[in-house]
Parts: C-alpha cells; sequence; structure tokens
C-alpha cells in the first residue's frame, strides 16, 4: 500500500511543467524526509485552491474578483496588454513599467492541439474592446503559436478602430515572457511597434 502511495506521488508531482520522472523522485523522497515540510505544503495547495480564482475581466488570478490590477484607481485603464498566461503577467509586472490593464488569453492558437479562440478568453476580450481603450499591445510569446496569436489578435482590434502594437523583438524568437530577465522584458516594452 505504501509502494503504491508512494508512486502515485511520484507520479502527480511529474505531471508538473519542467519536472521528470527522476525530479519528481527526488523531490517526493525529500518530502517524505521532512514530513513537516510535506505537510505546510499539502496544507498551502489545499488553501490556494480554495482561496485563488480567475478574474472575471481579464482572467488573471487572485483571491478577488475583480483582481486587484482590474479594480485599481492607478491604472491606466486605455491600455490593455494581452498576455498567453498568468505567469506572463507577473513577468511584466516585476518590470514595473507598465501601468496598464491586461487580458490573459489561457494559451495559444492551435490547429494541432485544437486550441480555437473558443477555447481562449477571446470572447471576453472581444467585450473590452470598447471606446476608452486607445491602444492593445500584443504581448504573446514569440512562438509560432504565439505569433499566429498575436496577429489573430491584431485583427480583431484593428477592426474595432484601436491601436494594436506589440513588443519590440528584443525577445527572441521561442522564447517565453516568464523566462527572460527584467532588462530584456523592459527594452521589450519600452520600443514595442505596432503589429
Amino acid at each position: 500500500m505504501q509502494q503504491n502511495s508512494l508512486r502515485n506521488l511520484i507520479s502527480i508531482i511529474a505531471k508538473l511543467p519542467g519536472l521528470g520522472r527522476r525530479s519528481a523522485r527526488r523531490i517526493a523522497l525529500h518530502l517524505l524526509q521532512h514530513k513537516e515540510l510535506m505537510h505546510k505544503l499539502s496544507e498551502s495547495i489545499i488553501s490556494t485552491a480554495k482561496e485563488m480564482k480567475f478574474c472575471e475581466i481579464c482572467n488573471n488570478l487572485d483571491s478577488v474578483s475583480p483582481c486587484a490590477i482590474c479594480s485599481s484607481s492607478t491604472r491606466d485603464k486605455s491600455l490593455i496588454c494581452v498576455v498567453e498566461g498568468v505567469a506572463d503577467l507577473w513577468a511584466l509586472e516585476r518590470s514595473r513599467l507598465y501601468n496598464g490593464l491586461y487580458h490573459v488569453l489561457g494559451g495559444t492558437l492551435s490547429a494541432i492541439n485544437g486550441t480555437t479562440p473558443e477555447s481562449l478568453t477571446i470572447d471576453k476580450l472581444k467585450r473590452r474592446l470598447v471606446s476608452n481603450i486607445g491602444e492593445v499591445i500584443i504581448a504573446t510569446n514569440a512562438t509560432l503559436e504565439g505569433e499566429s496569436t498575436g496577429h489573430y489578435i491584431a485583427s480583431l482590434v484593428e477592426k474595432a478602430g484601436i491601436k494594436a502594437t506589440r513588443l519590440a523583438h528584443g525577445i527572441p524568437m521561442g522564447a517565453e515572457l516568464d523566462h527572460m530577465d527584467d532588462g530584456t522584458l523592459t527594452i521589450a516594452l519600452k520600443l514595442r511597434q505596432l503589429f
């Protein structure tokens, strides 16, 4: 029985991004050797799962909805920065250069994976494209899927009569925002250009 529960733990940990079977085994063994840490981790996972929710406006993660960014009175409400995931939003927030709103897509368009505009939050974004929005910054990752998604969003934004810009090409092709250093993100935000 214990062996099965250990196998199950390793299997679950191995499903986390960036972790393989060997890393999962090391983590599981570490947790078993430090049971206090294991209990704290399990309590934290349960409380976070109960507390966190997706923002009804931008799809960011927060303990409240609308999130702190959407409900802030100091943010520039004429700017929306479109990102693939919450980790990308966090990466841009770390730069402390951007003070507008966000829209988290929840992924990218992909014919191979069957990801269509309906499976992302693109309809929610369309509803946000109103007259008080002056610019939509498209900050999708510099991957084939990210570029395709960016072009699709740019066409929607331009049809709504709103300026669509993209991050400058300081971010290398194939890179993800969450893995970029703050300097690269700063340059990319400052040198954004029309899509």
